[in-house]
C-alpha cells in the first residue's frame, strides 16, 4: 500500500522559490531607479564642474536626497555625488591652512568630515544656499583638529574633554538657532551648571594663541571666495574675525575677559555686569569701551 504525499508538502517547497522571486524583483526594481538616476547624472569630472553649475547641480540634488529612503543605493548615490560636486568648498578652506606643519591630505580629510555633516544636516526649505550653510561646518571641523593638538598649556582632562563638547554642542546649537548659543543654553544642552560652561570656556585660553586664519605670505593677493568658488559670501570675513579675535582676547587681563564673556556669550547687561562684579555701570561702560579699542587696533594691526 503506498502512502500519498500530504499535500502540504508541494507548498512548502514552493514557498521559498516565491520569496525568492519577490526579493529578486525588488532588487531589480532598485536597480532599475539607480541605472535611470545613473542616466540622468552622467560621470561628471566633477574638478572640472564650474562654480556655479555646481550650486545648481547641488540644488537638484538635495531635492532627490529628500524623495529617496535613507540606506538605499539611489540614496547612497546622491549623498557621494552631493559630497564630490562640493569637494571644492573643503579644498578652499584647506588652502587657509596650508602654512599649517600638518600635511594638506589631511586636512583636506577632515575638512570633507565637515562637508558630511553639512550634507546630512542641510534643509533647502530653510532658504539659505548650501556653500554658505556647509562653510562654518567645515572651517569648524577644521579649527577644532588644529585645537585639539594644539594645548600651549597643561590642562586637567576633565576641562579638555569639557572644551570638546562644548565645541561639538556649540556647533549643533548654532546650525539650529542660526546665532551663537547664549550660556544658559549650552548649560541646558549638556545639563551642566553656568559655572561648568564657563569654566569649560576659560579652558580655550590654554590653547596656543596664534590665529588659525592668519593669511601666509604666499596667500596675499589672492580673491575673495567669489573668486574662488564662484560667488560672494560676505558670512566669511565675520568667521575670520572671530578667529581672529581668539588670541588678541586671550592677551587681555582677566577682568576684561570676564566682562566680555558677560556681555557677548552671557547677553548680560552693563548694569547687570556692576551689579555681578560689584562695580558701577559707568565703570562697566570704561572698561568695556577700551576693551573693545583694544580688539579692534588688534585686527587693524593684524590686517
Amino acid at each position: 500500500m503506498s502512502l500519498s504525499p500530504a499535500p502540504q508538502t508541494e507548498n512548502t517547497l514552493t514557498a521559498p522559490a516565491d520569496e525568492v522571486d519577490e526579493t529578486a524583483a525588488v532588487l531589480d526594481d532598485e536597480r532599475d531607479s539607480l541605472a535611470a538616476l545613473v542616466d540622468e547624472l552622467p560621470d561628471i569630472p566633477f574638478d572640472k564642474v564650474a562654480p556655479m553649475d555646481a550650486r545648481a547641480l547641488s540644488k537638484n540634488l538635495f531635492e532627490r536626497l529628500r524623495s529617496v529612503e535613507e540606506g538605499t543605493a539611489e540614496y547612497s548615490y546622491v549623498r557621494n555625488t552631493l559630497i564630490e560636486l562640493n569637494l571644492a568648498l573643503v579644498k578652499f578652506a584647506a588652502s587657509r591652512f596650508r602654512s599649517r606643519s600638518e600635511p594638506m591630505e589631511d586636512i583636506v580629510q577632515v575638512g570633507t568630515i565637515g562637508l558630511i555633516k553639512a550634507i546630512d544636516r542641510f534643509d533647502p526649505d530653510r532658504g539659505v544656499e548650501f556653500p554658505t550653510f556647509a562653510m562654518p561646518t567645515i572651517v569648524g571641523e577644521i579649527k577644532r583638529f588644529f585645537r585639539d593638538t594644539s594645548w600651549s598649556v597643561r590642562v586637567p582632562r576633565r576641562l579638555q574633554e569639557l572644551r570638546l563638547d562644548l565645541a561639538k554642542a556649540g556647533d549643533e546649537l548654532a546650525q539650529k538657532l542660526d546665532r551663537a548659543p547664549t550660556v544658559a543654553e549650552l548649560a541646558e544642552r549638556l545639563q551642566l551648571s553656568h559655572e561648568e560652561i564657563i569654566e569649560g570656556m576659560a579652558a580655550s585660553n590654554a590653547y596656543t594663541a596664534s590665529s588659525l586664519d592668519a593669511q601666509p605670505e604666499e596667500d596675499e593677493g589672492e580673491g575673495a571666495l567669489a573668486d574662488r568658488i564662484g560667488y560672494e559670501d560676505h558670512g566669511l570675513e565675520g568667521i575670520e574675525y572671530i578667529e581672529s579675535l581668539k588670541p588678541l582676547i586671550a592677551e587681555l587681563p582677566p577682568r576684561d575677559r570676564q566682562i566680555l564673556s558677560l556681555r557677548f556669550v552671557g547677553n548680560m547687561t552693563q548694569s547687570e555686569i556692576g551689579e555681578e562684579l560689584g562695580i558701577s555701570q559707568m565703570h562697566v561702560s570704561r572698561l568695556l569701551g577700551r576693551t573693545l579699542s583694544r580688539l579692534r587696533r588688534g585686527l587693524l594691526t593684524e590686517s
